[in-house]
């Protein structure tokens, strides 16, 4: 048994892996047992050819959802894994809160299926930023951890700090979507050092709510020289709930 395995055999022996949904006890780490398994929503068309909402009956393709009908978004095309339910939920706040890492392969994963054609376009996968003292006080980005996991998985280029968050500004959480629209205005800039210019950007997050972020972070991108965005996202908020993200 080689050394790496010896260690991955240690770790395993100290903290056995659980579901990730649960506490029960898993072969290996990123897997969730049958039972919980169903528990999920994957979203998979039809969907809004914008922003990807699920639409509930057959549509035309190229169909949007009444939101994007009435003003398109700055951002290209908009994916997300799964339905921010109660079951999605605990997954996002593990990874946001609890800093829980074992799931990230599972979940570029699902991502990756979830976004195959914004991948196939994009030349270049950058995480939504937090401001540097929000970061601090966490001591880490999930975004990031998502767009990294991701990158590895599809051998596109990572970008990091593609964009920088200028300015704190208020938490997102209970937030409505006019607050949140009016929370993330102008706080994005995109970093020049990135070299944008002329590339599609595909811009990583772990929930959609109201796309307050992804639309403030695209134009960001745009007017830094991107040709074009795509967002991808691990869940995405699909009827009007109070969530806690």
């Amino acid at each position: 048994m080689g050394r790496l395995n010896i260690g991955a055999a240690l770790v395993d022996l100290i903290w056995p892996p659980r579901s990730l949904l649960s506490d029960r006890l898993v072969d290996r780490p990123g897997m969730i047992e049958a039972e919980a398994w169903g528990k999920l929503r994957f979203l998979t068309a039809p969907l809004c050819a914008a922003c990807g909402f699920p639409f509930e009956v057959e549509v035309e393709p190229g169909a949007l959802c009444g939101a994007c009908a009435g003003e398109r978004p700055a951002f290209s095309m908009a994916r997300a894994a799964l339905a921010y339910d109660d079951a999605a939920k605990s997954l996002v706040l593990e990874l946001k809160h609890g800093g829980r890492r074992d799931g990230l392969g599972t979940f570029a994963a699902w991502m990756a299926q979830a976004g195959n054609a914004l991948i196939a376009q994009a030349d270049v996968i950058a995480p939504t930023p937090l401001h540097w003292r929000r970061l601090a006080s966490r001591r880490f980005n999930q975004s990031a951890w998502l767009a990294q996991a991701l990158a590895r998985q599809t051998g596109k280029p990572l970008q990091l700090n593609a964009l920088n968050r200028t300015r704190a500004g208020r938490s997102q959480e209970g937030a409505n979507a006019a607050q949140r629209r009016r929370n993330v205005a102008g706080v994005f800039k995109a970093n020049a050092r990135a070299n944008l210019a002329g590339r599609t950007l595909l811009l990583i997050d772990d929930v959609y709510t109201t796309g307050a972020t992804a639309q403030a972070c695209a134009r960001a991108a745009l007017k830094g020289g991107a040709a074009r965005v795509h967002v991808l996202t691990l869940a995405r908020v699909v009827r009007p709930v109070d969530v806690t993200i």
